[in-house]
């Protein structure tokens, strides 16, 4: 196992680097993200791909350096369900206390067609204990499945929606595994949060395994807690990880964000069966099965 990317690459002896887990995450300090150079940003994009998160402590952007620093890497789009968090449209600012903040699994957006590449977070003000973020890799949750479930997994695709935004109308169908358009790896792309049953199952085949996948997901062996502090900013990909905010702290916490959007999962086969409603499969889906031939109807609707 490397411990040290600059042994391979060369990079800039100032640049110190240290991995947080086996599975995914990373720690850099020497590069400043308010005036990166073209090598420095080369640098944050390999790491990147190899290590799905990475957390830059001691940077205290201003608004325009955190703006600039995210249009690097594309587009940035405002949340589509939040409002008026902050002044301008492609930043958001997420302040709490008590609690009760992202404390479910999920990837950012999952809901929308095309789901967010990637989100770049600023910590404000962090409690001095408690309010630690969690990420999982979903290239791990993959690859440690075994053969047959990896090959059900693959020909399956999911409904996600924005339910937990209170806009149960905004729905999307996405491969479970997808491929990272990056990396070419595979990855679990189900997640707790946004994701409410198997197309090609029946509701209740659905329930027993999209209940298994998400929390299989979660695992500890294939994640990394971190513990902030003022002025760390991360990035991750959520095209392969998933993340959670742990709800254990009282004090305030407050953290900005810009989101890359963009990004449409490519599956890692095609769906290799019809949906459950159109195949007549039964299973007591009751709402859940309206919600899934609604969003279906629709689809057809607008590809005549």
């Amino acid at each position: 196992m490397r411990d040290s990317h600059r042994e391979r690459t060369g990079t800039d002896p100032a640049l110190d680097i240290r991995r947080l887990s086996g599975s995914l995450g990373a720690e850099l300090r020497g590069i400043d993200l308010a005036d990166p150079s073209p090598g420095d940003f080369d640098t944050i994009l390999d790491l990147f791909a190899e290590h799905q998160v990475l957390l830059f402590p001691d940077q205290h952007l201003s608004t325009d350096e955190h703006l600039a620093f995210g249009r690097r890497f594309g587009t940035l789009e405002g949340h589509p369900h939040l409002t008026e968090t902050s002044e301008v449209q492609e930043i958001f600012e997420l302040r709490s206390s008590g609690g009760g903040v992202a404390d479910e699994w999920h990837s950012d957006l999952t809901c929308m067609p095309e789901p967010s590449v990637m989100s770049i977070v600023q910590m404000v003000t962090c409690p001095d204990v408690g309010g630690d973020t969690m990420w999982s890799s979903q290239y791990a949750a993959y690859e440690q499945l075994s053969p047959p479930m990896q090959d059900l997994c693959e020909g399956l695709s999911a409904l996600h929606d924005a339910h937990p935004h209170d806009r149960p109308g905004q729905m999307a169908i996405h491969p479970v595994v997808r491929v990272h358009p990056v990396t070419g790896r595979r990855s679990l792309f189900v997640n707790e949060h946004f994701t409410r049953r198997i197309v090609e199952l029946s509701h209740d085949e659905s329930e027993m395994l999209l209940g298994y996948l998400s929390r299989w997901a979660a695992s500890p062996r294939f994640g990394v807690r971190y513990h902030w502090t003022a002025g760390t900013v991360a990035m991750w990909d959520n095209r392969c990880t998933q993340h959670c905010v742990l709800d254990d702290f009282d004090d305030e916490r407050v953290l900005r964000r810009v989101t890359i959007m963009g990004d449409r999962p490519e599956p890692a086969v095609p769906p290799r069966w019809e949906p459950a409603l159109i195949s007549g499969a039964r299973g007591g889906g009751g709402r859940h099965d309206r919600q899934l031939g609604r969003f279906l109807a629709s689809q057809r609707g607008d590809n005549r």
